[in-house]
């Protein structure tokens, strides 16, 4: 097998090897891992034999000491020849098929019980019962002298070999690590190593045996020195006899420690028997020259075998110890993830992490909800427009070009009705479920529409899956004491309430059919009329109790649906169907001929008007006793007399689509909301522009620009645009052939870069809309596109695995392939440069977080642990140690979406699949970290963005198509991040930010 499938690290952008499918590469993967595993032992065997060197120095060693203090000697001469015997000590299984011979497996005790010597851990006395269980146990393969023994050496210590008066220092102990890099390569093995019980862990430990001799490290040495010479095996008793009568060694004696109980796992019955030493040895050889020739292949295994053996014998040496307090693991869907503390973290442990100084207000609202619903744009007698978007009720004031937002809702808000005063407005929402799949309960809010004020909270828990679309209304008869409401359960159940008491008046099932509007008669609150798929029903309530009267169609063809209907200055009511005809209703006598005798008084349509091609979508009255139509197909708006004669008409541009409702400014000004969520200001002499504009399908693509105060957003509806975040408006909007999902900015700032869902992108000039550039990488979604901070490369992340690096040249008006980063198993999901323009950190859809060496050919890093302390541009990455903090406990995975760290470093924001934006300190690497929480969208949150200056922070959600624009506040803006603080905080979220 060549070098090119050995290693991953030789795997190049025009390089390598194509591999013909997912499962040759998975092969090499899985060879790559066994070749490291293989180095990995080959590795240890190295250390084991440096101890083997030291253990043939002891002799010279027992001279110094008995130069030095011939008291101790004399006292370590005592207790090992009391000690008349030693255990067949045996290697496990694993280790002899390795070919680790005995003597290095002695050499591992002995260096073991040295530091356990020296770190102050002392073995218990053994139980008579096991003093009586010794001499019956076979000597090929009894483990339990062994352990005798052990406790026995172990129960000396180290400042036995001091003078007297002389004081051990803490720098003479021995130090104990663990062998670097083990616990790392195969987290899987960690895995099941865990879930197998303590039991059945090996963990691998090293002493630092390459300390320069101390004199006060002599007796334990020579203590191990006279253990494997002096102590004979045909005396089983007198080592338990010496235990039993040294009363001053053991009363030092305390519990195992957790190293002792390690390396009793070490030490397992039946192991297989030790052959001749020569041939051990042979065996050792052949493996090391294996070793060597698989380092030979793979140069970046070399040099990592090299560091795993100077971090294994240099003294005092913490590169590669992964404990607890270097290196951090966390699980997502049973998954380890292994993640490094950077150098600056001293104590991980003792870290506290506050809430952000900084916080979000909401300053704007992109958007408008009119492709599925009807009657949601009214006109405030303080100049204002109201409708919604998301859980957002925008009060946008059509002259000073600003806004206000209630946000009490907390989920979609469906509907919206003006009470007869003009002040107070009523406003429904969908149920909705919460983040655990558990339905949550729907209400309608009354509020104020001068203070934002919620005045009352109507059904809370009562409406079955929210209001309806369009079903609110409030009474006129009687100012407004009454509001009806239908829900949206099967039987579409109709509902009167007291809006001063908030109390139920009545209910009653209305049909299993789809209901589009409800109304009360304006001169009689008794009469309430609900239209919708092929009826039109008219309610009478009378003490408590509701009557039906369905519409009759007669001789007319009936419409599949009633959109709309209003009522005329006469009391007649009109409707509008989906045929685009405009029906008149009266009240008439019974036809006796038909309906047979006692039949009572009905509704039925006094004469048909065609009023428009397609469907008629919206009705409205002015007080002249005009009438205004909507209509669909033809885009028109028809102004009819009193008497239904047409008067004038306007057609409104095809780009915004069809009319959706019409609120009435003055005699002659119009808004007009429309079916691709535009808003429209105008009359029919002057025409109609947009005051306020959206995107029509789920949106992921979000960038914002490096220098100016501009963004740019991509949506499934093939649209992108760009938007002015001073201004709140939309700069321009062009239509792709392929919807987008991801954007960059070029560093240079006059270009932009989208990725399609073909796996083909885009390059456009800012100025002229133009596409200066494009190229197709895979067949797949490109999922992120992302720019080297000096402008010099262009990566591009697709779902077919791969990471593709283009050269940039001409400021980002010239692009050629420069490689291609192989080794993810799953999709690229997000990834991010590094300061120096050299690196990259990406992530996957199966939660990898892998390191690339860019500028050295798009190797990827298998060293993970050498990118802890590498600085990033940006921090899009949803794993990685810095943003640890951010998942919830028992997420699985997709519960971010996306998040942006800030251009100043202080916070990073997330977006969730729970429709919130979190505002979070930066960094925040450990769990639970506590969050600032902000509502307002209505669907998953898919992506973040900060602006450049970090005034701002911009949020898209999914299916909701709205853009909600933050403003930052406190913190002080344009400060670096101060260093993690030190009080604690027991707050985990923010409470709900005022309204603005």
């Amino acid at each position: 097998m060549d070098s090119s499938t050995n290693s991953l690290d030789d795997v190049s952008a025009d390089g390598s090897t194509d591999y013909p499918d997912r499962n040759s590469s998975m092969e090499v993967r899985l060879q790559a891992q066994e070749d490291e595993i293989t180095l990995l032992k080959s590795s240890l065997a190295d250390a084991l034999r440096r101890i083997r060197v030291h253990d043939q120095l002891l002799p010279l060693l027992k001279q110094q000491l008995i130069a030095v203090n011939p008291s101790a000697a004399r006292v370590l001469n005592q207790v090992c020849h009391s000690d008349g015997f030693t255990s067949g000590r045996k290697l496990s299984s694993s280790s002899a098929n390795d070919g680790i011979y005995h003597a290095a497996a002695t050499a591992s005790q002995q260096s073991e019980s040295i530091v356990n010597n020296a770190n102050g851990h002392i073995g218990g006395v053994i139980s008579a019962e096991h003093q009586s269980r010794l001499p019956s146990l076979d000597k090929s393969t009894q483990t339990e002298p062994t352990m005798s023994l052990s406790r026995c050496v172990q129960s000396l210590h180290l400042e036995d070999a001091l003078l007297p008066g002389e004081v051990m220092l803490d720098g003479m102990r021995g130090k104990l690590h663990r062998i670097p890099g083990m616990e790392d390569e195969e987290e899987e093995e960690q895995v099941d190593e865990e879930v197998g019980g303590d039991q059945e862990k090996e963990t691998s430990w090293a002493s630092s045996v390459e300390e320069p001799i101390q004199p006060t490290m002599v007796r334990s040495l020579q203590r191990e020195e006279f253990q494997d010479r002096s102590c004979s095996p045909d005396e089983p008793g007198s080592a338990l006899a010496s235990l039993g009568s040294d009363q001053n060694l053991s009363s030092r004696s305390g519990p195992l420690s957790p190293i002792q109980e390690g390396a009793r796992t070490l030490v397992r019955r039946n192991s297989e028997k030790l052959g001749n030493p020569e041939r051990q040895r042979k065996r050792l050889d052949k493996k090391a020259a294996s070793s060597a020739n698989l380092l030979n292949r793979s140069p970046s295994l070399e040099s990592r075998a090299k560091e795993l053996i100077a971090s294994a014998g240099s003294p005092g040496s913490r590169r590669g110890t992964y404990s607890q307090e270097q290196s951090i693991k966390m699980f997502i869907r049973g998954r380890p993830i292994t993640m490094y503390v950077p150098s600056n973290i001293q104590n991980y442990d003792n870290l506290k992490l506050e809430l952000p100084s900084e916080r979000l207000e909401l300053d704007w609202v992109y958007g408008y909800r009119g492709r599925d619903c009807r009657a949601n744009l009214f006109f405030l007698p303080s100049g204002e427009a109201v409708y919604f978007i998301a859980c957002v009720i925008v009060l946008y004031h059509i002259n000073n070009r600003t806004q206000r937002h209630y946000r009490k809702h907390t989920d979609s808000v469906r509907c919206l009705a003006v009470h007869p005063d003009k002040v107070r407005v009523a406003s429904g929402q969908t149920a909705g479920v919460d983040k655990d799949g558990k339905p949550m309960q729907a209400c309608v809010h009354i509020w104020d529409s001068t203070t934002l004020v919620t005045l009352q909270q109507i059904g809370l828990g009562t409406f079955q899956r929210g209001v309806g679309m369009g079903s609110l209304a409030f009474s006129i008869a009687d100012s407004g004491t009454f509001l009806c409401v239908i829900d949206d359960s099967n039987e579409h159940i109709l509902s009167v309430w007291d809006c001063n008491k908030g109390t139920k008046h009545a209910e009653i099932k209305t049909t299993n059919e789809a209901v589009f509007a409800v109304d009360f008669n304006p001169s009689d609150s008794t009469n309430i009329i609900t239209c919708g798929k092929s009826h039109v029903y008219f309610w009478t309530l009378s003490a408590g109790q509701f009557t039906k009267k369905q519409g009759i169609f007669g001789k007319y063809k009936k419409p599949k649906f009633i959109h709309c209907f209003v009522f005329s200055l006469t009391g007649d009511v009109l409707t509008g169907d989906s045929e685009g005809n405009i029906l008149p209703w009266a009240k008439s006598a019974a036809d006796t001929k038909t309906l047979g005798k006692g039949a009572k008084e009905t509704y039925q349509i006094v004469r048909p008007i065609k009023a428009h091609e397609g469907s008629v979508f919206t009705l409205c009255t002015l007080k002249c006793g005009a009438l205004l139509s909507g209509g669909g197909k033809d885009r028109k708006i028809i102004r009819w007399s009193a008497d239904l004669a047409p008067e004038r008409e306007c057609e409104i541009p095809e780009k915004f689509g069809a009319v959706r409702t019409v609120a009435v400014v003055d005699d002659e000004e119009l808004l007009v909301g429309t079916t691709r969520n535009a808003i429209l200001r105008g009359s029919f002499s002057d025409g109609f522009v947009a005051i306020v504009q959206g995107h029509l399908d789920e949106m992921w693509g979000l960038a914002t620009h490096p220098s100016q105060n501009i963004f740019l957003s991509c949506s499934h509806d093939r649209q992108v645009c760009l938007w002015n975040t001073e201004e709140h408006n939309l700069d321009w909007c062009i239509t792709l052939e392929e919807y987008g999902l991801c954007a960059d900015f070029c560093p240079s700032g006059s270009v932009v870069s989208v990725g399609l869902s073909t796996g083909r992108w885009v390059v456009l000039d800012l100025v002229t809309k133009e596409v200066i550039s494009e190229s197709t990488d895979g067949n797949e979604q490109l999922s992120v596109m992302r720019y080297s901070p000096d402008g010099r490369f262009l990566a591009v992340g697709s779902h077919d695995n791969f990471i593709y690096i283009y050269s940039v040249t001409e400021s980002g008006r010239r692009y050629s392939r420069f490689g291609r980063c192989n080794g993810h198993s799953s999709f690229i999901t997000h990834l991010d440069w590094s300061k120096d323009g050299c690196y990259i950190v990406s992530n996957s859809g199966d939660y990898e977080i892998l390191y690339w060496d860019i500028a050295g050919g798009c190797k990827l890093l298998r060293n993970r642990f050498e990118s802890k302390d590498r600085e990033w541009a940006s921090f899009t990455c949803v794993l990685g140690f810095h943003v640890i903090g951010v998942w919830l406990e028992g997420s699985d995975g997709t519960d971010i979406n996306a998040l942006c760290r800030s251009h100043n470093e202080r916070v990073v924001a997330v977006a969730d699949d729970f429709c919130k934006v979190h505002l979070f300190q930066y960094p925040c690497p450990k769990p639970k970290a506590p969050s600032h929480k902000y509502e307002g969208h209505g669907s998953h949150v898919t992506n973040v963005c900060f602006t450049h200056n970090d005034s701002h922070l911009l949020s898209i959600g999914g299916k909701d198509t709205c853009i909600l624009q933050w403003k930052v506040i406190g913190g002080g803006v344009g400060e670096s991040r101060e260093t993690l603080a030190s009080s604690s905080s027991t707050s985990t979220s923010s409470p709900e930010p005022p309204a603005s």
